[in-house]
């Protein structure tokens, strides 16, 4: 688990966590969202206890990795001796079977004795990813590990984090590409100004939020924001006097949420 109460952090005459809370509980995916500056990567390095904050404290329970945005690999190792030394920091045997069974997760089995500095961008996003992986740890920290991903390194990063969280891991995950969430199954943590704004599952915080219909004639388009897209839906067609050539319904998304949530706050 990990909880973080009040945590404050300021640097000179700015303030990048001004009491932030957070609980994030075993087997959870919390999605971390907020536009740059807003504070999650100051809660990260928190959270990985790389600085102290200034106020307010954090508890976690058991082992933790932690997989920052920017890649932190070594160009002239192997992805075998990658994977080697961070599973011996983690206190596994230098030949443990996570090696090769972390590779086969991330797609790696074929670039397993290719040096990091000869592989593409998306297996060095899956390797670097794989070093927080290898030792499945209880607490697992991942700051925008898709980032600049392609499709392939998308699918088995998000395939790998949700087996973490299904076999009990607790995941704090940042993202700016909201649909990861939903596919991910995760809670939501909206973060602006240092602090957690709104926090719940996708469907809670959705609740009460306006769709849109689109009505499509022939010689124009007819879109209404709407809290009952379906019976606004129904609505127009009735008062129509020409068929529609097509309708199309859309219900509130986590990017509308955050829209609506940085406006109020």
């Amino acid at each position: 688990m990990l909880e973080a109460i009040g945590l404050v952090k300021r640097y000179g005459q700015v303030t990048a966590l001004d009491g932030f809370d957070l609980e994030v509980r075993p087997g959870e995916i919390a999605g971390l969202v907020g536009h740059n500056g807003a504070g999650k990567t100051t809660f990260f390095e928190i959270a990985a206890r790389l600085i102290s904050p200034d106020a307010g404290n954090i508890r976690t329970k058991g082992g933790m990795a932690v997989a920052p945005q920017q890649l932190a690999l070594y160009p002239t190792l192997t992805v075998r001796e990658t994977l080697q030394l961070f599973a011996g920091l983690a206190g596994l045997k230098r030949k443990t079977p996570k090696i090769e069974q972390t590779a086969e997760e991330l797609r790696l089995t074929d670039v397993l004795d290719r040096r990091v500095s000869r592989l593409s961008g998306g297996q060095q996003r899956r390797t670097h990813a794989a070093t927080a992986l290898i030792a499945d740890p209880d607490v697992l920290l991942l700051d925008e590990p898709t980032v600049g991903a392609d499709p392939e390194t998308r699918a088995a990063l998000l395939s790998a984090v949700r087996r973490r969280a299904d076999q009990g891991a607790t995941v704090v995950y940042t993202t700016h590409y909201l649909p990861e969430l939903t596919e991910l199954g995760a809670t939501i943590a909206v973060v602006r100004n240092g602090r957690v704004i709104a926090r719940g599952t996708g469907a809670d915080l959705l609740k009460g939020l306006p769709g849109e219909v689109r009505v499509t004639l022939d010689d124009r388009e007819l879109a209404v924001t709407t809290n009952n897209p379906t019976a606004t839906l129904a609505e127009l067609l009735r008062d129509l006097d020409t068929p529609a050539r097509g309708v199309d319904i859309r219900q509130p998304s986590l990017d509308d949420l955050y829209r609506e949530l940085s406006r109020a706050a």
